[in-house]
């Protein structure tokens, strides 16, 4: 079995997650989804739990904050190109979510976007050129 993650982030609408991250490319995986959580398969080894506050608290003794007020991750999700980069940017604000929270970052063979989820968690949709980044490749100034 592969090395995996599963983020989970505490959600206020479960529904309205769900449809957004079906936006963004991913598929729910109805086996460990119910009222209160959705298992939002971004890759073979990438799922986001989504989970109800309320939920989510069973899981911790500290404070949930707001994503909206406070930031302490960036999700970092990579893209085949930088087209895919620019079209879940905008399928994320299409889908209750904000694209462009900042200014895109484009330094030739690295190009981000950043934007939120309706709770307020970011995204960071970036496309890296592989020729670039392996051994020998000129990836720019560090």
């Amino acid at each position: 079995m592969p090395k995996m993650i599963f983020v989970n982030l505490p959600v206020q609408d479960l529904a309205a997650s769900t449809r957004f991250y079906e936006a963004i490319g991913c598929r729910k995986n109805e086996q460990f989804s119910g009222e209160t959580a959705a298992s939002m398969v971004w890759s073979e080894v990438i799922t986001f739990q989504l989970l109800t506050r309320d939920y989510f608290g069973t899981f911790t003794s500290k404070q949930i904050p707001d994503a909206h007020a406070t930031c302490q991750v960036l999700l970092c999700l990579s893209c085949d190109s930088r087209a895919e980069v620019d079209q879940l940017a905008e399928a994320a604000a299409g889908a209750g979510g904000k694209a462009n929270i900042r200014d895109p970052i484009d330094m030739g063979f690295m190009y981000n976007r950043a934007a939120e989820d309706p709770d307020g968690h970011v995204l960071e949709l970036v496309w890296m050129d592989p020729e670039a980044v392996m051994p020998g490749g000129d990836a720019g100034p560090a």
